[in-house]
């Protein structure tokens, strides 16, 4: 697999805070990329880790889950050429390279080696009540040449929590995470062991979309056995064996009743046992959009052990109230992102694969409505984007713009070098009460840039006089907040020639959008907000505020 290249134009389009639809797929592909090599890392690192840290059994169960996984590709592949018009781009192998067209330029030993009767050719015909392929509704992905859906097993490889998952498993079979003490080792195991474990759900559940037929047995953790886009079976077996035949799927569990399950188009399963939760999406941002998972289920959608971000809260499982409030939001965000520019538009359509829902935190909700919340996107989770409940349509709209935003920086400074700042935290930054590394200071002003031309946009072509004063205050202070981080950003001596040419565009935005001010009275009270943050930041950390150099 080769890394994308990343042209000059791109990266000035990105300074932007834009990028046409080559410029996405690119960002596109290379994050998909990079996941089916952190697939294929993973691989080789539970063969090469000793047999007391993975043992043969779990090492066999892992290449038995990405043959049936290649099995479920192979059975997409054949329906797809049944159906296909001419011309329609083919789905490359399991953990082949895409082609450029198509984007744009992870016990017991017995327990975890499974049954499969899967066919040895998942091509081959079968009888058409078990094995027939099923065409499969995959994920949407814009191209230069169109638009095409992603089948169900390459979606399943590059869905955003997918990633979590193989990072924290990579680190668990990495020597640095072996443990001295006999009972930590005993505890690493057992959690490396319920990681891996997640991978076969993972196949399960894309061989049920796909059609393969199968029986495997599969590792609950902790009550609960999720299939990725299917839904989760509440247990407390220690296993379970899951036979699918044609779309229905049947657990099995010693001394329990069968619970059976039939897979949808889409998103979601279908059971009428209490103690199976179907996985749940929104409607696609746009008519001929797919369903977008809003996916309060998936056990790695949240960091297992790791830092408390700033302001962020926990995961959530909503209930129906919650859900509707979510819809409710969601049915008019396409609108919403529109005023702000088609190009908003585009790249969330482009980018965003998933949303997972955060508990709304303390005090920011009153009257059981929301008034505030939070949001985040996560490195090794690209094409996700976590959020509390939207309290309203073009809350949300500015969310994603964000959160969007610092997906795109992220996926930048893993293509190419930006600078080379040491990592200590001595910025001032007028969104943030503590100091700012460089990097964190240029993902704010970045993501705040956005803001600024995305509310600059609201307020110029907005009818409401109400709306359009609120947006000319939010773009007032966002674009003061950006002017107020950009003398520390360009006076770093740390930049690297890409990173300056990037830093030049970002100054150059900001300049564009002050040709069109908001009014003065906007202006006047934004600049003493940034005047007031920088005093009380000031007194509250003794640093100098006048933007050392690197």
């Amino acid at each position: 697999m080769i890394l994308p290249h990343l042209p000059a134009p791109a990266l000035t389009e990105l300074g932007r805070t834009g990028g046409g639809p080559g410029t996405l797929a690119l960002l596109v592909r290379d994050q998909d990329t990079r996941r089916l090599l952190m697939l294929r890392a993973l691989l080789e690192a539970a063969e090469a880790a000793p047999a007391s840290t993975c043992p043969a059994a779990a090492r066999e169960r892992l290449a038995q889950d990405w043959a049936l996984l290649e099995a479920a590709e192979a059975a997409e592949t054949l329906s797809t050429r049944a159906t296909a018009t001419a011309g329609r781009p083919r789905a490359a192998g399991v953990g082949e390279q895409a082609e450029a067209t198509d984007s744009g330029e992870p016990h017991d030993a017995a327990d975890d080696r499974g049954r499969y009767e899967a066919a040895d050719d998942a091509s081959r015909s079968a009888s058409a009540d078990e094995s027939a392929p099923r065409e499969s509704h995959g994920t949407r992905l814009p191209g230069p040449t169109g638009e095409h859906r992603l089948p169900a097993a390459r979606a399943a490889l590059l869905h955003p929590l997918l990633g979590p998952w193989a990072q924290r498993c990579l680190r668990g079979l990495g020597p640095a995470h072996a443990p001295a003490d006999a009972a930590e080792r005993e505890r690493h195991r057992r959690e490396l062991a319920a990681d891996l474990a997640h991978f076969s759900a993972v196949a399960a559940a894309v061989a049920a979309r796909s059609g393969v037929p199968y029986e495997v047995r599969l590792t609950p953790h902790a009550g609960q056995l999720v299939l990725p886009s299917l839904g989760a079976l509440h247990t407390d077996a220690p296993h379970l064996d899951l036979v699918h035949r044609a779309g229905r799927l049947t657990f099995r569990a010693p001394g329990a009743a069968d619970v059976v399950v039939r897979v949808q188009d889409t998103v979601g399963a279908w059971s009428a046992s209490r103690h199976w939760t179907s996985a749940y999406a929104l409607p696609g941002l746009l008519a001929d959009d797919a369903p977008l998972p809003l996916d309060d289920l998936d056990p790695y959608r949240t960091v297992h052990g790791g830092p408390h971000y700033y302001g962020l809260s926990g995961p959530v499982t909503l209930d129906d109230g919650e859900r509707k409030r979510w819809l409710q939001a969601w049915s008019g965000t396409a609108d919403a992102l529109r005023l702000g520019g088609e190009q908003r538009l585009a790249e969330t359509r482009a980018l965003l694969r998933c949303l997972v829902p955060l508990a709304v935190p303390p005090g920011a909700s009153a009257g059981g409505r929301s008034t505030g919340g939070c949001s985040a996107t996560r490195r090794e989770a690209f094409g996700a984007v976590l959020s509390s409940t939207p309290p309203s349509a073009t809350g949300f709209a500015a969310t994603l713009v964000h959160e969007l935003h610092h997906a795109k920086l992220t996926v930048l400074t893993e293509m190419v070098t930006l600078h080379h700042s040491d990592g200590r935290a001595r910025y001032f930054a007028p969104w943030r009460p503590d100091p700012r590394p460089y990097d964190g200071l240029l993902q704010g002003a970045y993501s705040h840039l956005a803001l600024a031309d995305y509310f600059q946009r609201r307020a110029l072509t907005g009818t409401d006089p109400v709306h359009r004063e609120d947006a000319w205050a939010q773009y007032a202070r966002y674009h003061e907040q950006v002017g107020a981080a950009l003398p520390a950003l360009v006076g770093s001596d740390q930049l690297t020639e890409l990173g300056r040419q990037f830093v030049d565009a970002l100054v150059g935005h900001h300049q564009r959008l002050a040709e069109q001010p908001a009014p003065r009275a906007h202006t006047f009270r934004a600049r003493e907000y940034v005047r007031a943050a920088r005093r009380l930041w000031a007194q509250r950390h003794g640093l100098d505020v006048r933007h050392p150099r690197d």
